[in-house]
C-alpha cells in the first residue's frame, strides 16, 4: 500500500510542525493532498494532482496541479528558523566552533555529517517542553547545554547540515529518491527531472547574486574549483552524483547554470522495468540465461535514455559467486556480489598520477575477474574490451548508439579500430531509448540483435534479430523463439544441453519466475536479488513465492 494510513499521515503532522503549518496555508488554495509513503506511477495520469510524499529527515514534497496552472509543480516544504530556534541554533553554532578542534580530522563529508551530529547530540538536552527559548540565551548567557524539543533538535541539524556540508539550497532535492536530474540556472526557478514526472518545475530560486558563490561551492564539492579562468567543469559530488557547472557570465549568458545527475542509492529492480514496461519478462528471462552463462554485450542508447538503470537492474543475474570488475569514470555501477572489485578513473594529480579507463580494464585483465563490467566505452578502450572477450572474459558494458549496424560501424571505424574479425565475441547488441509517447517520455528496449560473426564473403558482420518492440501495442516480440543464435549454440551447447531445444524450455521456466514475482509485487532491488539468488541456490525451492 503506498498510501498513507490515517493515523500514520496524523503522526507525520504531529512530529513536524512545519508541515502542519503548511497544510494550513494552502487548504483552502488546493485542498487537502494525499499523502504517499511511495509514490504509485499512476499519479503522472492525473489532470489535477495534488499529493505529498517524505524525503530524508524533516523534507516533504508537495506535487500539485490547480486548474490555473499549465503544468503541475513541484514544491519544497522544509522547516523555517523562527525566532526560538535561531537563538538557539546561534548557541549551538558557536559550541561547535569551540569544540569541533577535539574532534578528530575528517576528510569526507559524510564523515563531516556524523561530526555534526555528535556535536549537536553533546550539546542539547532533549526535553518536549523547551519549545520557547529561555530568557538567558536571548542576554547571551549559554548554559552548557541548550535545552529543545526534539522537532526544534531535527530542523536544527538539518539547517547545520544543509549549509556547513550539504547541498544547500538544493538539499531538499538531493534527499529525493524520485530525481534523475537537477537543472539550476541563476535567477530563474530550479528544474527537475523527476521519474515520474519527467522535466517539472519547482519554487526553490537563487538569485543572480548568491549564485556565483553557490557554483563554486559545489565546485570544490567536486574537487574541480570553478573560475573565471577555468569556466566549465565537470566533476562528481560525494554522493555520487555527477555534476557540471558552466559558471562564467561570458559563456554562459544568464549566468552561472549546473546540471547535476543524481546518484541513486538504491538500484531499480529488473522487476521494476518489467511492471512499467521498459523491457518484458521474456527480454528478461534471455538476459538471466545470458548472464548465468556468461555471455557478453552492449548496452546501447541515447542520453539518458535509462542504460545505466537497466544494467544495474540485471547484473544480480550474475550467480552470486562470481567475481565482479567494474572499471568508471564516475560511479554509478552498483553490483550486489561479495567479490566486487570498483575501480575507478583518475583525472587529477601529476599526469604521471592519472588513471584512465584504459589503464584500469588492463588491470583488470591481471586479476582474472569472471565479468568486467566497464561503466562507459567512448574511445580506444573499446579495444580493451574486445582483447577481455578473447581471452574469456565476459564483458558487458554501455555504448552511445541507436542501432547494432552503428555499434558495428563505431567500434570497427575510428577511432576504435576493432579488426571486424573479432565481433563475433560480442554475443548480442541491447538497444534502449527513451520515446515521446502521447506527450511523456517513456523508455524501451527496442531491439536485441545477435552476433551470429564474420562474413567474409560479404566483408561484413551477420546479426539475427532476437527481439523487437512493437511500437503500436507497446510489446516486445520473442522473434527468435526456436531459432535463437546464442540460446541454442553459445549455451546449450556449452551447459550440456542433449537437446538443443530445451533451452527454451529453460527460457520460459525463468520467464514465468520473473512475471510471477511482478505478479507478487516483488520489486524491491534487495529482494529481487535474493529471489534470483535463491533460484541458483535451490531452483524453486528457493524462491518465497509459489510458481
Amino acid at each position: 500500500m503506498t498510501k498513507m494510513e490515517p493515523e500514520e499521515q496524523a503522526q507525520l503532522i504531529k512530529e513536524n510542525p512545519h508541515l502542519q503549518a503548511y497544510l494550513e496555508n494552502i487548504k483552502d488554495k488546493i485542498g487537502d493532498p494525499v499523502f504517499y509513503s511511495q509514490v504509485p506511477r499512476e499519479v503522472r495520469d492525473e489532470s489535477y494532482p495534488n499529493f505529498i510524499y517524505p524525503t530524508k529527515g524533516v523534507v516533504f514534497i508537495h506535487i500539485y496541479r490547480t486548474q490555473d496552472m499549465d503544468e503541475p509543480e513541484y514544491h519544497v516544504v522544509e522547516p523555517s528558523l523562527d525566532d526560538d530556534i535561531r537563538i538557539k541554533m546561534e548557541i549551538i553554532l558557536k559550541k561547535i566552533v569551540e569544540k569541533a578542534p577535539t574532534k578528530k580530522s575528517v576528510l569526507l563529508d559524510d564523515e563531516m555529517k556524523e561530526i555534526l551530529k555528535e556535536l549537536i547530540d553533546e550539546n542539547v538536552i532533549v526535553d518536549e517542553r523547551a519549545a520557547a527559548a529561555p530568557a538567558k540565551l536571548k542576554k547571551g548567557k549559554a548554559p552548557p547545554k541548550v535545552r529543545m524539543t526534539s522537532y526544534q533538535k531535527s530542523v536544527i541539524q538539518y539547517d547545520v547540515i544543509k549549509n556547513i556540508v550539504g547541498g544547500g539550497p538544493l538539499e531538499a532535492f538531493m534527499r529525493d529518491p524520485y530525481l534523475e536530474d537537477i537543472h539550476f540556472v541563476a535567477g530563474e526557478k530550479i528544474h527537475l527531472f523527476h521519474k515520474i514526472y519527467g522535466m517539472i518545475k519547482t519554487n526553490v530560486l537563487v538569485n543572480e547574486k548568491d549564485a556565483p558563490i553557490f557554483t563554486r561551492a559545489i565546485s570544490e564539492k567536486m574537487g574541480s574549483p570553478v573560475s573565471e579562468g577555468r569556466p566549465i567543469v565537470d566533476g562528481v559530488l560525494p554522493d555520487g552524483s555527477r555534476g557540471n557547472i558552466i559558471y562564467s557570465s561570458a559563456v554562459s549568458i544568464k549566468g552561472p547554470s549546473m546540471t547535476i545527475r543524481r546518484f541513486t542509492e538504491t538500484p531499480i529492480s529488473v522487476t521494476q522495468l518489467i511492471k512499467w514496461g521498459t523491457l518484458n519478462a521474456s527480454v528478461a528471462a534471455y538476459l538471466w540465461l545470458c548472464l548465468q552463462y556468461g555471455r557478453s554485450f552492449f548496452l546501447c542508447g541515447g542520453t539518458a535514455c535509462g542504460k545505466t538503470t537497466t544494467m544495474n537492474a540485471i547484473i544480480p543475474f550474475i550467480p552470486p559467486e562470481k567475481k565482479i570488475f567494474t572499471a568508471e569514470g564516475t560511479p554509478e555501477l552498483q553490483v550486489p556480489h561479495t567479490v566486487w572489485q570498483r575501480l575507478l578513473t583518475k583525472a587529477t594529480g601529476p599526469k604521471e598520477g592519472q588513471v584512465d579507463l584504459f589503464d584500469l580494464l588492463k588491470a583488470a585483465l591481471r586479476s582474472r575477474p569472471d565479468y568486467i563490467i566497464p561503466g562507459e566505452v567512448r574511445g580506444a578502450e573499446g579495444n580493451i574490451v574486445f582483447q577481455a572477450m578473447q581471452t574469456g572474459h565476459p564483458c558487458m558494458t554501455t555504448f552511445h548508439a541507436g542501432t547494432v549496424t552503428q555499434v558495428i560501424q563505431r567500434f570497427t571505424g575510428d577511432p576504435i579500430n576493432v579488426p571486424k574479425t573479432f565481433m563475433d565475441n560480442l554475443d548480442f547488441v541491447l538497444i534502449q531509448l527513451a520515446i515521446e509517447r502521447d506527450g511523456k517520455l517513456i523508455r524501451r528496449v527496442t531491439s536485441l540483435d545477435e552476433i551470429e560473426g564474420y562474413n567474409r564473403e560479404v566483408d561484413g558482420i551477420m546479426a539475427r534479430t532476437a527481439f523487437t518492440w512493437k511500437a503500436d501495442e507497446d510489446i516486445h516480440q520473442f522473434k527468435a523463439n526456436r531459432n535463437s543464435f546464442i540460446l541454442e549454440e553459445k549455451i546449450a551447447k556449452n551447459a550440456g544441453y542433449t537437446d538443443k531445444s530445451e533451452i527454451y524450455t529453460e527460457h520460459e521456466r525463468r520467464k514465468h519466475i520473473l512475471d510471477r514475482m511482478v505478479e507478487e509485487e516483488i520489486m524491491d532491488y534487495y529482494e529481487v536479488v535474493q529471489c534470483i539468488w535463491g533460484f541458483y541456490r535451490d531452483a524453486e525451492k528457493g524462491l518465497p513465492i509459489s510458481v
